[in-house]
């Protein structure tokens, strides 16, 4: 009983204890503090596994909430709980944190004891974020979040420009937040609580709407990130190291649609409706600028970055079509989306340690060479481009029927962003993997590792699964998207 009534807040401290282990490791314990850190986040996942296989999906209501008291003036407790929403963003970030350590097993220059204790710190103030249900510790584990990946980036980054990158990464984003932090103390003195629950009972004028929903967008605008504050994203991929490229693209990226469909809409929904042309302009001109500026890149992070900002503002047409079917397809496509970036990046990351460099120019005919490395890029290419079986085709077409039903221009606007997408991810696979062999710059070929093998594994059988029998995780859905729709029309 005391587990199952305890489980998310196990599942929050178990990084946290594996921190808190770390600390009294000594540095020259390379192997001792990998296996720490992985198991440690290795028992955030099981953790999560559990809450899946006992989520009762017949109900909108959070579940295994956990609660715990604190300034009784203010009325502000420290409350955690998942619904049908969350549940999966829990899983996604549980999931690519391990991952992400294996990633970092053999790299010489990740041999620090900081460098573990910086993921496992994004790991637990991640699943805060995704799990909190108060304004106020949502506001502290969402801007949290960027301490950890700024060192990641600018400390353990790949090239000299990483600490320009870092900045970037961190000024873009928490300015954005600042006014979010004086909505959230106006809601406080105004409400009487940040409670998320009680908040959803509670009417705003449409004044007070508008203006909370636009301090509210501009934090979670730039962690989508929607054009013109997406300038830190191409930048930040490509100076940080790999394992830090599948965490931002992965789960990172997802904070920003997590907060729309979590507060934006229910707490606002009469603004929402208002600055829907805006949302609608600004995210089809993102889908059809990024995939443009894709095609012209020259290095293989830069081309991704774009492609998942093009992806992202898909997502948000999905999140603003403000029905049933938008919604489900904009959470499952960022599921995918998780899945797939994080892949592509992992596939850059194999051929950067073997040959250092990330320009397109200088590979060619791998095909050849390495058939198990090909074979998987050549996988997760057919599932960028939304090919049906995969979970991007489930995730795209269920967001542009969404979309269909409310706005049928932004639906072809950004129906053409896919288009254009197929066209520059399969010319990609065909540069990397076809032609002649650049000997001149590559000499030594060595395929995919089991090591490799075993952390592309799971991204592959959830990209299947989800194309496949994508009911697997709709059904759990179904309730809280539908609660939330019926928030925004009565």
């Amino acid at each position: 009983m005391f587990f199952n009534d305890n489980i998310l807040l196990l599942i929050l401290l178990f990084p946290f204890f594996g921190i808190l282990i770390l600390l009294f490791v000594p540095a020259c314990e390379e192997k001792l503090i990998k296996i720490i850190a992985f198991n440690s986040s290795c028992l955030s996942f099981i953790g999560s596994l559990f809450v899946w296989g006992s989520f009762q999906k017949s109900t909108s209501y959070f579940q295994f909430v956990y609660k715990h008291y604190w300034l009784f003036n203010f009325n502000l407790n420290f409350t955690i709980g998942v619904d049908g929403i969350s549940l999966f963003f829990l899983l996604l970030t549980t999931l690519l944190i391990p991952l992400c350590i294996l990633t970092s097993w053999n790299s010489v220059s990740f041999n620090s004891k900081e460098f573990f204790i910086s993921f496992l710190a994004l790991d637990f103030f991640l699943i805060g974020t995704f799990c909190v249900l108060d304004l106020l510790f949502f506001y502290i584990f969402f801007e949290s979040v960027l301490i950890p990946m700024f060192l990641i980036i600018g400390i353990w980054g790949s090239r000299d420009r990483k600490i320009l990158a870092a900045y970037y990464f961190f000024l873009y984003t928490l300015l954005g937040s600042v006014l979010m932090l004086l909505s959230i103390l106006y809601i406080q003195f105004h409400v009487g609580t940040l409670d998320y629950e009680t908040l959803l009972t509670f009417s705003f004028s449409e004044l007070e709407q508008k203006f909370l929903w636009f301090t509210f967008f501009l934090a979670f605008a730039s962690k989508v990130p929607m054009v013109p504050v997406h300038l830190w994203l191409p930048e930040a991929h490509v100076e940080a190291p790999t394992a830090g490229s599948v965490i931002l693209a992965g789960v990172l990226l997802k904070l920003g649609t997590y907060g729309f469909i979590r507060f934006s809409l229910p707490l606002f929904p009469k603004a929402s409706f208002f600055f829907t042309p805006l949302i609608y302009t600004i995210a089809a001109v993102g889908i059809i600028y990024a995939s443009f500026t894709a095609i012209r890149q020259t290095d293989f992070k830069r081309i991704i970055a774009y492609t998942s900002i093009a992806h992202m503002n898909l997502v948000i047409l999905g999140i603003f079509s403000f029905n049933s079917l938008g919604i489900e397809g904009a959470i499952l496509q960022s599921l995918s989306h998780g899945f797939v970036a994080s892949a592509l990046f992992l596939i850059i990351g194999v051929v950067y340690d073997r040959y250092r460099t990330r320009l397109v120019q200088y590979y060619g005919g791998l095909a050849t060479v390495m058939p198990l490395y090909i074979a998987t890029f050549l996988f997760f290419t057919m599932a960028n481009i939304s090919f049906p079986g995969t979970s991007s085709f489930i995730g795209e077409f269920l967001i542009l029927v969404g979309s269909f039903q409310v706005n049928t221009t932004v639906t072809f606007l950004g129906a053409t962003g896919v288009i254009i997408g197929g066209g520059y991810s399969l010319w990609l696979f065909n540069r990397i993997a076809f032609g002649n062999l650049k000997i001149q710059y590559t000499t030594k070929f060595l395929d995919l590792s089991f090591r490799e093998l075993v952390i592309f594994a799971p991204l592959i059988l959830c990209t299947i699964v989800v194309g496949v029998y994508p009911n697997v995780f709709l059904s759990f859905l179904h309730m809280s998207v539908n609660f939330l729709v019926e928030l925004l029309y009565f």
